[in-house]
């Protein structure tokens, strides 16, 4: 992810994408010197049905034309035109900059919410940070999980499944959101439970909050997984990387609001010398 980067989508990118069909089966190394011969750069990508995804720098609607023509003379075939899309630079420099700014907003408010929460803990307004903290750095986690296996999937196996597009940042924040649930539910329990068994330490609360709460967070997270794996399966293309992302992301949320969060906010507070 970070030397390899993103697959970007045209939301992102810019740029025009064309969807082909070609009149005669062609392979997408053919697709590739035939786009090079046109002296055009861009990128090809195998589409579904045969098609191919074919992005370029912006162009507009008398160059698409021509640049379709130039591909299916450089080919021998017709082509049929599925559907074009072309975002300018300035539009797509000022999405990129929205979603950056619905991230961190979301983190922040995220982290402010916990740490009002949670205030009223042995050691006040320092506990509510410790809570809010442990909190978000688990959600940082979620999001570089999530970000990795995209990069992987759209940089290093040139899958278009794994591209960074507006849906993508919806299913982000959608994650952001469903793993901080998570992981408020263990840490009211962790609350509770520090007043009811005042005989237990810190750690023992924290595992003690964690057995009592995991069988809840791993049903409600397993018949969410069900139907994200069943929309994965018969859903339509278009929906395939929303539904993967919300599907890694949840997955990875479960787990990191019981392995992540709770042990985070264990070793916080043991290193600010706090024993309850």
């Amino acid at each position: 992810m970070i030397f390899r980067g993103f697959l970007l989508g045209i939301d992102f990118a810019g740029g025009t994408e064309f969807d082909l069909q070609f009149g005669t089966t062609v392979s997408q190394a053919q697709v590739e010197s035939a786009l090079a011969a046109t002296g055009t750069v861009g990128t090809v990508q195998a589409g579904t049905n045969g098609s191919f995804v074919v992005r370029t720098g912006y162009a507009d609607p008398q160059h698409q034309q021509a640049f379709r023509d130039a591909l299916g003379q450089k080919l021998g075939t017709s082509v049929n035109n599925l559907n074009t899309e072309t975002v300018g630079g300035t539009v797509a420099g000022e999405t990129v900059v929205r979603a950056f700014i619905a991230i961190l907003a979301a983190s922040l408010l995220i982290l402010a919410y916990l740490t009002f929460r949670f205030r009223r803990v042995q050691g006040g307004w320092r506990s509510g940070i410790q809570f809010g903290g442990s909190a978000l750095l688990a959600l940082l986690h979620d999001v570089a999980v999530l970000g990795g296996i995209f990069s992987i999937l759209g940089k290093v196996l040139g899958l278009r499944i794994g591209e960074i597009d507006t849906l993508f940042m919806t299913a982000v924040l959608t994650v952001v959101g469903f793993s901080v649930h998570d992981t408020i539910v263990v840490f009211d329990r962790i609350r509770e439970n520090m007043i009811v068994a005042r005989s237990l330490t810190f750690e023992q609360v924290a595992n003690l909050s964690i057995m009592q709460t995991a069988a809840r967070s791993i049903i409600t997270s397993f018949t969410v997984v069900l139907v994200l794996v069943a929309l994965l399966v018969a859903g339509g293309d278009t929906l395939k990387g929303f539904v993967l992302a919300l599907l890694v992301g949840i997955v990875s949320g479960t787990y990191s609001s019981v392995f992540n969060a709770t042990p985070i906010l264990v070793v916080w507070r043991r290193l600010a010398g706090v024993s309850r």
